[in-house]
């Protein structure tokens, strides 16, 4: 586990450690689970590649599949 420091309003400070009471968690664990429902909800999603085939060079320009590369890339396929 990595530790981590962050700054909460006031507001949001008393209301997270109000939180903690009622639901008998530390204020840490429900910093940690609000963490994981935000990932899982905007997603750690796969990987965009903006730069594929976007070089200067005077090659014949490539059309990449991102979701193909990735999938190659990264054992799924």
């Amino acid at each position: 586990m990595r530790r981590s420091s962050f700054s909460l309003t006031d507001e949001d400070a008393e209301s997270l450690r109000r939180l903690a009471m009622r639901e008998g968690k530390s204020q840490a664990e429900l910093i940690r689970e609000g963490t994981r429902l935000v990932i899982a909800d905007v997603g750690a999603g796969r990987r965009v590649f903006r730069s594929l085939g976007a070089g200067h060079g005077g090659a014949k320009r490539l059309d990449w599949n991102a979701d193909q590369l990735y999938r190659k890339r990264f054992g799924e396929e």
